[in-house]
């Protein structure tokens, strides 16, 4: 019997567009262009000839066609990823895939990864900087490290740290402007954002500015991004010292005002049934007693126990 199919790469780009409800995401995923993405949707629209995925302000979002399509084509590529990792060797390396907010993983946890390897020297770490949420139940990523907890159905997680932040800047920048003496100077600035604004406008009203004023600056996505901009002197950045130590201690940024304002901590999650597991359990208890050497060194961060 002749099975009629789409095509795999249409196929792929749909499934990741319904789950995700993001062309740009799923485009960041599986490593193309948002343009291809959306074209492969359009093409797989046209082969079955039901509209699967409706496009507005809020994102793209699977008609009730495309849902119950994006359910069954995930769990045929649950199928065929087990039957694949079936044949590997029995004394092959596995993997051990550890997603990680970027900004973490970027300017924190690569510079250690060789600690982790030796750590866990029967898995091949894999690293994804990345701020989207993996599905832990169907094996998409090991471990989940991530900025504030995500409640979902069979996931445990754990706080790490809950750092400071604070408003950093680089000295060119900084030259030739007047002093910033006052929440109002700060807000007044170019600020660097991350996805949205509201990341500044929080960190502002904790730290006592009240109102807050609309605020002005590029959104560049990533913690490590609006650092290197920073770094470039294009504005003010909220930072932690997990992202920033080196730069502060070489002065190429320089921290303003005195401030003592938490957003939230970071969280290690990971799939219930593999809580236990030897890697993940070496890997968390490595994160926390490393992420409480970088504390006390700097006499300024939270460990969360």
């Amino acid at each position: 019997m002749t099975r009629r199919l789409p095509p795999l790469s249409a196929l792929r780009a749909f499934e990741a567009v319904a789950r995700l409800g993001s062309v740009r995401k799923a485009a960041e995923e599986l490593g193309v262009d948002h343009s291809a993405v959306a074209r492969h949707v359009r093409n797989l629209e046209a082969a079955v000839g039901v509209r699967l995925i409706d496009t507005g302000t809020r994102g793209s979002t699977p008609t009730p066609e495309g849902r119950r399509y994006a359910e069954q084509a995930a769990l045929a590529f649950d199928v065929l990823a087990a039957a694949t990792a079936a044949l590997r060797p029995a004394g092959k390396r596995g993997e051990l895939q550890v997603w990680c907010a970027p900004g973490l993983a970027v300017r924190w946890l690569m510079p250690r990864l060789a600690e982790i390897e030796r750590l866990i020297p029967d898995r091949e770490i894999v690293l994804r900087p990345t701020d989207q949420a993996p599905d832990l139940s169907r094996g998409e990523a090991d471990v989940e490290i991530r900025f504030g907890p995500r409640e979902a159905a069979g996931v445990r997680g754990e706080a790490l740290i809950a750092p400071r932040f604070f408003p950093a800047a680089s000295p060119a920048f900084l030259a030739g402007r007047p002093p910033v003496g006052s929440l109002a100077d700060l807000a007044a600035l170019p600020l660097v954002h991350e996805e949205t604004r509201e990341q500044w406008r929080s960190w502002l009203a904790g730290a006592g500015l009240d109102p807050v004023p609309p605020l002005d600056g590029p959104r560049l996505w990533y913690a490590n991004v609006a650092i290197e901009a920073v770094l470039l002197g294009q504005g003010v950045a909220l930072v932690n010292r997990l992202q920033v130590a080196p730069e502060l201690a070489d002065g190429r940024l320089v921290e303003l005002l005195d401030t003592d304002v938490r957003l939230g901590a970071y969280v290690f999650q990971a799939g219930a049934e593999r809580w236990n597991e030897p890697a993940v359990v070496r890997l968390r208890r490595w994160l926390i007693e490393a992420l409480a050497a970088t504390a006390a060194e700097h006499r300024a961060d939270t460990v969360v126990t």
